[in-house]
């Protein structure tokens, strides 16, 4: 993929890996829009507020950016909630809800605002975002998860029925990253700068893979096939021990 020259957007890219990621797309020599609910803190970047819940914000965020940027080539849907679920009690389903209002629905509003430009146009790029916990569940995090399997899957059916377009759609498989509060959950997690280098460096490979794995993710992403699925899934599931009453 061409990471330079490009005339990008980014929804979900006021902070955190989102933030990043248009920052280096920036420095490549792209021009880069960053999309977002509360775009105060983005000074740097050419801004343009959406809400992914909001039917009607996602459309006319659209408008304003497809006006300004009538070449826009590359859209990155990053919008997401991780939020923690105790499945004991019931009224984790509000976390469940919002999480696949913003994480599922959000990232197809986005994907349908803007497929019908990039399949006029002859070519282009959609990157969508999804998780290692879309293959190996952090049972914690349950609804989380299920929201990244279920982008995992649209994405592979939007690479299928975009072929032949000129449409490309590139999946973002993360681990655990050092940002949003994931440090504090996961010591562990991969530094901010150094997941942005390994993304960035696959990105640019010719031709890019579909999905971006890299080495901190393949764990995750390759559980199965490696025959380490349950032994993860233990490890993971220990967390459920900071739960109330367990």
């Amino acid at each position: 993929m061409d990471t330079t020259a490009r005339t990008v957007l980014v929804v979900g890219g006021t902070s955190g890996i989102g933030l990043g990621l248009a920052r280096r797309f920036a420095d490549a020599g792209s021009t880069v829009v960053v999309g977002g609910r509360d775009t105060t803190r983005v000074l740097d970047l050419e801004t343009v507020v959406v809400d992914v819940t909001d039917p009607a914000s996602v459309d006319r965020a659209r408008d304003e950016v497809l006006a300004a940027h009538p070449d826009l080539d590359l859209v990155v849907t990053m919008s997401g909630v991780m939020l923690l679920e105790d499945l004991r009690d019931p009224a984790h389903v509000d976390a469940a809800e919002a999480t696949i209002a913003v994480n599922v629905l959000g990232t197809i509003r986005v994907l349908d605002a803007f497929t019908p430009h990039l399949v006029g146009r002859g070519r282009g790029d959609f990157i969508t975002v999804t998780s290692g916990i879309a293959f190996m569940p952090f049972p914690l995090m349950a609804t989380y998860g299920a929201s990244k399997a279920a982008v995992h899957s649209y994405s592979v059916s939007l690479r299928a029925q975009l072929a032949g377009t000129g449409v490309r759609v590139t999946e973002l498989v993360p681990p655990a990253v050092a940002t949003a509060g994931q440090e504090q959950l996961n010591p562990a997690a991969l530094p901010l700068e150094a997941y942005l280098d390994e993304v960035m460096g696959i990105l640019a490979e010719d031709p890019s893979p579909d999905e971006v794995v890299v080495e901190r993710a393949q764990a995750l992403r390759w559980a199965e096939r490696d025959g380490t699925w349950d032994e993860l899934l233990e490890q993971r599931s220990q967390a459920l021990r900071t739960l109330p009453g367990r």
